[in-house]
Order: C-alpha cells, then sequence, then structure tokens
C-alpha cells in the first residue's frame, strides 16, 4: 500500500483549476467536503480508507486549492462539473460527500452516469426552506468583511450553530466568534483557517439553496446508496436523511451513536465511518 499523499490538478468545463489529493491504492472513491472546511478536513478519513482505495479528496471551488471569488451567476451545475472533472481525471466511480458536500454529491449521482455507487452524510435539506434572509445578510456580511458576524451567520442559517451561539444576544455572539476566528487563525498546521474558508461559504448556501424543496427528485437514482447520520446531529438532518431512505429504493441508513454533524472529519467517528465505506464501495467490486 501506498501512504503517500499527492497534489494534483485539473481543470474544469469553465476553466477552473481545481485541486485534489490523491492518495492509497485500489479502486477510486472521491471525497466531497461540506462548508467552513478543505480537503484536510478528511486527513483521518481519507488514511481510513486508503488501504483499500485509491482516496481522491476533492477540493471544492472556493476553497484551499481551488481558489476562486465568489460570484452571484454560480450555480450548482459548476459543481458538478468540477466532480466530473476530478472523476475523469482519476477513473474513480465512487464519490462520497458531508453536508452541502453531500447535496453536490446526490446532484452528480443524480445527473452524471459516471457514479456507480454513492455515500452521503447528512446533506441538509429543510422541511420549511433554508432562510434566505439569513443567506441574505451572510452575504453582506462577508462582502464588508464582517467576518464575525459571517461566521454567526453562517451556523444559524445553516441550523448547526452550537447552543452559546444559537442562544446569546447577537452581539455577545459576534464577539465570541471574532475571538474564534483570531485563535484559529494562529494555529499551526496545512489546513486553512475559518477566517480564509469563509468567503467560501457562500458557495455552499448557493447550492443547497438551489436544491432546496427538492429531496424528491432524488427518486431516480437507480444506483446503490448509502445514507449515513449522527444521533447527536441536528433533528432536522436526522429528519431529512430518513426522508431520503424513503425516496431512493433500495438505499441504506446507518445512524452512528453519538456522532454529530462533523463526524466524518478528524478525530470524529472516522473509524466507524471509514468501516462502513469500505464495506460499502468493496462490495461493489
Amino acid at each position: 500500500m501506498s501512504s503517500s499523499v499527492v497534489a494534483e490538478y485539473v481543470t474544469s468545463r469553465d476553466g477552473t483549476l481545481i485541486g485534489y489529493l490523491r492518495q492509497g491504492v485500489g479502486p477510486g472513491v472521491v471525497l466531497v467536503q461540506g462548508a467552513m472546511a478543505d480537503v484536510h478536513a478528511y486527513r483521518d478519513l481519507a488514511r481510513g480508507l486508503a488501504s483499500s482505495f485509491t482516496v481522491i479528496t476533492a477540493e471544492r471551488r472556493g476553497h484551499g486549492m481551488s481558489p476562486l471569488p465568489y460570484s452571484a451567476k454560480h450555480t450548482i451545475q459548476r459543481d458538478v462539473e468540477d466532480l466530473d472533472a476530478v472523476m475523469t481525471a482519476t477513473d474513480a466511480t465512487g464519490l462520497f460527500g458531508l453536508s452541502s458536500g453531500a447535496v453536490i454529491a446526490l446532484e452528480a449521482t443524480r445527473t452524471l452516469a459516471r457514479v456507480k455507487r454513492l455515500a452521503v452524510y447528512e446533506p441538509p435539506f429543510y422541511r420549511d426552506g433554508i432562510d434566505r434572509d439569513g443567506i441574505s445578510r451572510l452575504d453582506s456580511e462577508i462582502a464588508h468583511g464582517q467576518l464575525g458576524a459571517a461566521l454567526v451567520d453562517a451556523l444559524v442559517t445553516a441550523g448547526t450553530a452550537p447552543a452559546l451561539i444559537a442562544r446569546a444576544p447577537r452581539p455577545l455572539a459576534r464577539s465570541v466568534a471574532r475571538i474564534v476566528l483570531a485563535v484559529q487563525a494562529q494555529q499551526p498546521g496545512p489546513a486553512s483557517s475559518l477566517r480564509q474558508l469563509l468567503p467560501g461559504v457562500r458557495y455552499d448556501f448557493h447550492d443547497v439553496a438551489e436544491r432546496d424543496g427538492s429531496i424528491g427528485e432524488h427518486a431516480s437514482i437507480d444506483r446503490p446508496v448509502l445514507l449515513l447520520s449522527g444521533s447527536a446531529s441536528p433533528a432536522f438532518l436526522r429528519s431529512a436523511i430518513r426522508e431520503l431512505a424513503e425516496i431512493i429504493r433500495g438505499s441504506r441508513h446507518i445512524e452512528f451513536d453519538k456522532l454529530g454533524h462533523d463526524g466524518p472529519w478528524n478525530s470524529g467517528g472516522t473509524a466507524e465511518i471509514s468501516a462502513a465505506l469500505r464495506t460499502f464501495f468493496t462490495s461493489s467490486i
């Protein structure tokens, strides 16, 4: 087994340069990141899969290895084209996505024949629709460099804010967020800081909003699908994954005890999740 990690790049259909990390040997599986993290958040999960698969950790446009300023003309189809380019370049046919990355992975599976098997962890579908006013505030705050406020609104609008942030008076929450951003920016390591990643969160919210109300369309997916969630995640995420399980015929749902929405990230539940993914993707070979 090769444990080396190699950085590679491919050009997407619209000319955007998309970076990804390659490691391991075997059939190709692409990991798609969610919001407010880059490819390095999948370090432990990728290592857990690399003994059985060629693991391709794809960097989303507007994040880390794939820097691109956000445009209001963006559409989720660009993200699907990015995945298509990465999968074509690497001959991968397996796909895993987390959160907003799961929404993109679902859309890719719905529209691309290249995807043969799909696993997703907690794609955010909102029964009453995502808060469009919250997205507008977030866009304005990022445009004006108000990153403390943007971090708070990103978490609150997504429905994943910790209780300390969600229940605190907004001025206090923003002050706490500014401290978090400052402290986190000083942490060593290859991963991008939250301060660097926040502008790219507009891609995530745009894609989730674009697919808002379209959960039923995934009934057309006719390939094997594994649906994953954590028992400690927000109720709306657990409800959405159960609804998907009813919509996608033949899909399987696994809920991991005590894991939250960040389960697939480093130091989360990567051992349990990688084991489930290994079983699922190996069964297609």
